[in-house]
């Protein structure tokens, strides 16, 4: 897996003026809520611990292009409210199994008015099973599992083709190289991985760029947990 520099994400200031007005009344929301599932509500520290850290992800072309983009284990919904707000081209759905953070989410789409994100209060493995098999260009997750987990995730959710961006922390060689041997069993490739700023509190934030790379392998997914439980690689 390679790292690289890449090109700089756009920064709030350089969203347009709709995108930054969206992201406002999120901002607002997470500061009045108390029912928000995050301990980070302040404006000024939510601006840089969750926006700037989501919108990193528009560094990758892949990102930029995508038309279709499911967030996996979505919880507060970063990076995806963001993503849908600066990117109103593309259809974002929110995947979260838990009740009380995917009503958060639903009022955070109503209050920035957003027209092209959706919730789906779903486990990852039974959503695949139905409406969401091969059905994203892209797959977002944010510190949710090792790269193996949410490479298993995310592959039957992609079309081939399609990309997962996984936001992780520090580079663990260990978990690189478990997705490394599970590669040809998940069709699953990892393509690249970029330290991307000091953001959510960390100057060891990195993207990891993760393609399939063939058809969703038979097995494909699991029962629920399992791939946590037991993941491929390991």
């Amino acid at each position: 897996m390679i790292e690289a520099g890449g090109e700089e994400p756009p920064g709030f200031e350089q969203l347009p003026a709709q995108a930054q007005s969206q992201i406002s009344a999120l901002l607002t929301l997470l500061e009045q809520d108390p029912a928000a599932p995050t301990t980070v509500a302040d404006r000024a520290t939510a601006m840089l611990v969750h926006v700037a850290d989501s919108l990193a992800g528009l560094a990758f072309a892949e990102t930029a292009a995508a038309t279709t983009i499911c967030d996996l284990g979505a919880g507060a919904g970063f990076p995806g409210l963001v993503l849908a707000a600066a990117l109103p081209q593309a259809r974002v759905d929110l995947l979260e199994s838990v009740g009380r953070k995917c009503e958060f989410m639903e009022r955070a789409i109503a209050a920035m008015e957003l027209g092209n994100a959706r919730v789906v209060c779903d486990r990852a493995e039974t959503w695949a099973e139905g409406e969401g098999a091969g059905a994203y260009e892209l797959v977002t997750a944010r510190a949710v599992a090792r790269l193996s987990t949410l490479a298993e995730l995310a592959v039957p959710l992609l079309s081939e083709g399609g990309h997962l961006l996984a936001w992780k922390g520090r580079r663990d060689p260990d978990e690189e190289a478990e997705l490394e041997r599970a590669a040809e069993m998940l069709a699953m490739t990892a393509a690249e991985t970029r330290w991307s700023g000091p953001y959510a509190g960390s100057e060891n934030r990195h993207l990891h760029l993760i393609r399939k790379s063939g058809p969703t392998p038979a097995g494909i997914p699991r029962r629920p947990g399992m791939a946590k439980k037991r993941p491929r690689g390991s």
